[in-house]
């Protein structure tokens, strides 16, 4: 991009976020860079910086921006609720881990993403300092921030797989008016409401027998407010997909859980579809969650521009029944395309998406 079109980006950012000049400017170089380079790898993104400078003139910039910068998570999840017209909508939200190995370190992230009909966006994450699970205070308090933030009232629904469960997470859930539904393991106790504990895969012996029950699973107060509604059927193998909800409705919970693929796909986004965020050599928590920032940003700005292409229109769908693209594809694709051929017009659509009224981050002083 020439210096005309990142000044153009950069007085939209500056409302938005208390930075110097340069580093608004390497903010710029980083959200461009990622789209059209497809990888977070800095060594490639220093060569989209205008003007002369040396290549590793640039790369140190780059380093010196993660080394002092720090983007609030929070804030920026707001910004994109805004960019996406979200901030008034019900938000169906899915939990998982994505994690992989560099060298020695884990780099193992608890990521809550917004999923729609279209889009598939994460907002807000927190890292594990080891390999394996997440337990139920990592969980709560990644939830708390999000209520915080937009408040309870705003969720539709959370979609979890089988490993987030148990009864301190479930009763958090409960006590804070958030309505899931879960996937539970066929080995899970429930203490039936009218009946003495079993082991849940006994429930589906009997195929003639009901497939929707209620009660708590072993380690949950019998409290009325605590009470869990579970409807299951068996999947392609014989495997047993049992759904837990608070809802009440067990049925829309069931089809809802659907969904929760959109989460994994959006890792497949991030990562070998998309941006390739295993390019990056960062392993620090705070600067990785900077990266994670401009990814989510970067995301957000491909479907502004997946929208301006298709409008309402449909995809296409091949023989097989399913679509011939995403919707991220689409505006990936597009907003490269832009960038390379016409950058007011990517610019233009950035500038459409961000908020008049200033959300503030902060930079390290």
């Amino acid at each position: 991009m020439t210096n005309s079109q990142i000044a153009s980006l950069l007085t939209t950012l500056r409302p938005h976020f208390d930075f110097s000049k340069s580093r608004l400017t390497t903010f710029c170089v980083l959200l461009t860079g990622l789209a059209v380079s497809r990888t977070v790898n800095l060594s490639h993104l220093a060569c989209h910086f205008p003007g002369g400078a040396l290549h590793r003139s640039n790369y140190r910039r780059l380093q010196r921006f993660f080394q002092h910068v720090r983007l609030d998570a929070d804030v920026v999840a707001r910004l994109v609720v805004i960019m996406l017209g979200l901030e008034k909508r019900k938000l169906v939200l899915a939990l998982d881990r994505t994690n992989w190995k560099l060298g020695n370190s884990d780099i193992n992230i608890l990521v809550l993403a917004v999923i729609t009909r279209r889009f598939r966006v994460p907002l807000m994450w927190s890292f594990l300092a080891h390999g394996g699970s997440s337990d139920h205070k990592l969980r709560c308090a990644l939830m708390g921030r999000f209520v915080r933030r937009f408040g309870a009232d705003q969720i539709e629904m959370l979609l979890a797989d089988r490993e987030f469960v148990g009864g301190k997470w479930l009763e958090y859930l409960n006590n804070n008016s958030i309505p899931f539904a879960i996937r539970l393991k066929a080995n899970m106790l429930l203490h039936r409401e009218s009946g003495p504990v079993v082991q849940l895969s006994s429930l589906l012996r009997n195929p003639r027998g009901p497939k929707v029950w209620s009660g708590w699973l072993a380690d949950m107060p019998r409290a009325e407010a605590q009470k869990l509604t579970l409807k299951c059927k068996r999947i392609k193998g014989g495997e047993a997909l049992i759904i837990a909800t608070n809802t009440g409705n067990p049925g829309r919970a069931f089809n809802m859980y659907r969904r929760r693929w959109g989460i994994e796909c959006l890792f497949a986004h991030t990562k070998s579809r998309g941006l390739n965020l295993e390019d990056t050599h960062i392993t620090s928590p705070a600067k990785l969650g900077t990266m994670l920032c401009l990814v989510t940003l970067a995301i957000a700005w491909g479907y502004k521009c997946a929208t301006a292409a298709k409008g309402r229109a449909a995809i296409p769908r091949k023989t097989h029944g399913r679509p011939e693209k995403s919707w991220f594809r689409i505006g990936f694709d597009q907003l490269r395309s832009w960038l390379l051929s016409d950058p007011d017009r990517a610019v233009q659509r950035w500038r459409r998406a961000l908020p008049k009224r200033p959300v503030k981050c902060g930079e390290i002083r």
